[in-house]
């Protein structure tokens, strides 16, 4: 018999994202007070969704999911970062130069 499969590892918290704010392939910039979710998937990789703080949708940050090469937490930290600076926050390494 084989054991249930884990649930995938997640990181989650609140930021107020800098000017400019984060970007959403579903509509576009964000700002405000914002929630960003990292959570861990098969095959390496880590996705990232942000909502409006305690609103009930979420939203893909623009340019995930990427390759975690075995730091998620360091990757949701680096996203979390760029939130916070905002200018249309992408994931991690994704965003306009």
């Amino acid at each position: 018999m084989t054991g249930a499969t884990p649930a995938p590892r997640q990181w989650q918290d609140e930021a107020k994202a800098g000017p400019g704010g984060a970007m959403t392939d579903e509509v576009g910039v964000i700002t405000g007070p914002l929630t960003l979710r990292t959570t861990e998937q098969d095959g390496g990789l880590v996705r990232f969704d942000i909502q409006y703080t305690d609103a009930d949708e979420w939203y893909t940050l623009t340019g995930g999911p990427l390759p975690h090469h075995g730091d998620p937490a360091g990757l949701h930290a680096a996203a979390l970062a760029a939130v916070r600076a905002g200018g249309g926050a992408q994931a991690p390494g994704t965003g306009p130069a």
